[in-house]
C-alpha cells in the first residue's frame, strides 16, 4: 500500500508542474516542416525533399486504344504488314512521278561512247602471222570488248582511242599524214599493218559506218558506237569495199 500511495503522489506532482507551465508560458510550440519562423515564403531544402509529384494524367482517345485481336495478333505480322504499307507509298509516289529523261551530255561536255577493239579476222589467217607474234591475237579477237568510255565535246575518234589504249596500258602507234591532214593508226597491241599479209591493217567504223577519212577528224557525238577492226583484205573481210575501188581508181 506504501508503494502505491508513493507512485499516486510522484504522479501528482508531476501533474502540478505541467500545470503551473501551462498556466505561465502557454502550451508549448509545435514543430512543423513546412513552418519557418522568419520567412514563410521561402521553401526549404525538408520540403523539397518530401514533396510528392503527382502523376500526370494523360487522356487517350478510344481510337487510338489498339482493339483486343490487334493485341493477340504477333509481332512478326504486324511487322510485316507495316513494311507493306510502306512499299505501297513509296511505289505510288515513284509511279506519280514523271519521268525525265536521262541527259546524255553532262555538264563538263563530257558524254559516253561505246569503244571496242578486235582482230578476230587474225584469227582464220594466223598461218600469215609471224610465229612470234601469235601470242598477241587474244583467243576470241576481243582485244578490248565493247566498254562504255568517257569522251569530250571537240574530242575525234583518234583521241578517245589513245587515252583508252594507255589507260588499259594496250600497246598503240600512230604517225600523222599530212595527205590526208589525219592520224593514221598503225599498230594497236603490237599487231602492225602488213603483219597479215599487203592488204592488211586497222580500220575503224562509228555506228557501223566506215569513213573514208582519217580518225581524229571524225568528231564524236554522245552514244557514238566505236569499233577499230584489224582487216586482213583492205576492208571487204570486213564488208567495206569502198577502200578497194579507192585503190584501183588511184
Amino acid at each position: 500500500m506504501k508503494k502505491h500511495k508513493t507512485k499516486f503522489i510522484a504522479a501528482a506532482i508531476v501533474l502540478a508542474v505541467l500545470a503551473g507551465a501551462w498556466f505561465l508560458g502557454g502550451a508549448p510550440e509545435v514543430y512543423h516542416p513546412t513552418y519557418h519562423p522568419v520567412a514563410e515564403e521561402v521553401q526549404t531544402p525538408i520540403v523539397l525533399a518530401q514533396a510528392v509529384v503527382e502523376p500526370e494524367i494523360v487522356e487517350v482517345d478510344e481510337a487510338d486504344e489498339p482493339s483486343e485481336e490487334a493485341l493477340e495478333e504477333p509481332a512478326e505480322e504486324i511487322v510485316e504488314e507495316l513494311i507493306e504499307e510502306i512499299i505501297e507509298e513509296v511505289t505510288e509516289e515513284i509511279a506519280e512521278e514523271p519521268i525525265e529523261e536521262e541527259m546524255t551530255v553532262a555538264d563538263d561536255g563530257s558524254f559516253t561512247v561505246t569503244l571496242s577493239v578486235r582482230a578476230h579476222t587474225i584469227l582464220y589467217n594466223m598461218h600469215l602471222l609471224h610465229v612470234d607474234k601469235h601470242e598477241l591475237v587474244p583467243d576470241d579477237g576481243w582485244i578490248l570488248p565493247p566498254t562504255q568510255v568517257v569522251a569530250y565535246e571537240g574530242e575525234s575518234v583518234f583521241n578517245v582511242l589513245q587515252r583508252e589504249m594507255r589507260r588499259n596500258r594496250i600497246h598503240m602507234a600512230s604517225r600523222f599524214t599530212p595527205v590526208f591532214n589525219s592520224a593514221y593508226v598503225e599498230a594497236i597491241n603490237n599487231l602492225y599493218e602488213f603483219d597479215v599479209g599487203p592488204l592488211s591493217g586497222w580500220m575503224y567504223s562509228v555506228n557501223g559506218w566506215f569513213p573514208n577519212f582519217g580518225a581524229s577528224r571524225y568528231l564524236l557525238s554522245p552514244d557514238d558506237v566505236i569499233e577499230w577492226l584489224y582487216t586482213v583484205d583492205l576492208g571487204r573481210d570486213l564488208g567495206v569495199d569502198w577502200v578497194a575501188h579507192e585503190q584501183r581508181d588511184e
